[in-house]
């Protein structure tokens, strides 16, 4: 009962559990498209690829205005974006090296501006260095009304472009057939994508991002083979998860937000490879041996 009139009454505890969850359903939301797409390292390179736009941003205007920092990491993470697809459409490096490319170069470009910067003498810069890893707890009131704008506006273009995205995932070439535009719907995915990630970096940091967007996903592919269920489930696992790491992180004090977070996930994500009713493997493994059960004896 405390617990219940904390979440609702206590400044802190109810920005970082509203921050933590709208996150969670975002990023579960999204995550689905980028793991049936097999695109799960593109959130790991766009997350990377936020942190030195976040630093030219501070490095610009001296600001550490919420609103400023996310422009600058909305538009690393675009640019980064436009390089991966430039790259794998123009040259013959697949696109795993790619992303790996851009991940790499893009993050050690913005740990080298984060050193400069703290080797300034501006005393505004301190805390800068919470974008690695998130600071949950110093989320505010203004930080969790963005975040509910910014993924509110990337739910509903999910929304509203449902089948073609949904086609995009599963058949590529039958889209374009259609008449559709793969590569502008693809391109639009992966911008709602660094959406989902500039809302985290206040969170889980750059660093972690790219376990809200893979896990969910990969925990709700266990246990259905729908679409549109296994969005219903990976956002309801994102948000639990956020929900709880939350909670945990302002009851313990010495427990941070984003890796507790995620240590959930990677908890969630484990029992539905158990357990799962679509692809678990206990339930595998039970349907296998019930099938040779129901199989005849080989005649002499």
């Amino acid at each position: 009962m405390n617990l219940i009139h904390d979440l609702i009454f206590d400044y802190t505890l109810r920005n970082v559990a509203l921050g933590s969850a709208i996150l969670g359903v975002v990023s579960g939301v999204l995550g689905c498209f980028a793991v049936l797409r097999r695109q799960g390292l593109m959130g790991d390179a766009l997350s990377h690829a936020a942190l030195p736009g976040v630093c030219l941003a501070y490095m610009a205007t001296h600001s550490k205005s919420p609103v400023v920092l996310m422009i600058g990491a909305a538009l690393a993470g675009l640019i980064g974006m436009a390089i991966i697809l430039l790259v794998e459409r123009r040259t013959r490096i697949d696109p795993g090296s790619a992303l790996g490319i851009v991940l790499t170069v893009f993050f050690g470009f913005g740990v080298v501006l984060l050193t400069v910067i703290q080797k300034g003498n501006d005393a505004n810069q301190a805390g800068l260095d919470k974008f690695l890893f998130g600071q949950a707890a110093a989320l505010v009131s203004d930080q969790v009304t963005t975040m509910a704008i910014v993924g509110g506006a990337a739910l509903f273009v999910v929304g509203l472009l449902y089948k073609e995205f949904k086609l995009l995932a599963f058949d590529t070439g039958f889209a374009g057939v259609l008449g559709f535009r793969p590569h502008f719907l693809g391109g639009l995915l992966t911008g709602l994508l660094v959406a989902a990630i500039v809302i985290g970096l206040n969170t889980v940091g750059v660093i972690l991002m790219s376990a809200m967007l893979v896990a969910p996903a990969c925990a709700a592919r266990q246990w259905t083979n729908r679409l549109s269920a296994m969005i219903g489930i990976s956002a309801l696992v994102g948000a639990l998860a956020g929900l709880s790491g939350a909670i945990i992180s302002v009851l313990q004090e010495r427990v941070p937000t984003g890796p507790a977070i995620v240590l959930l996930l990677g908890a969630i994500v484990a029992i539905s490879l158990l357990f799962g009713s679509a692809e678990g493997w206990v339930w595998d493994w039970i349907r296998r041996r019930r099938n040779r059960l129901a199989l005849p004896e080989p005649s002499r």
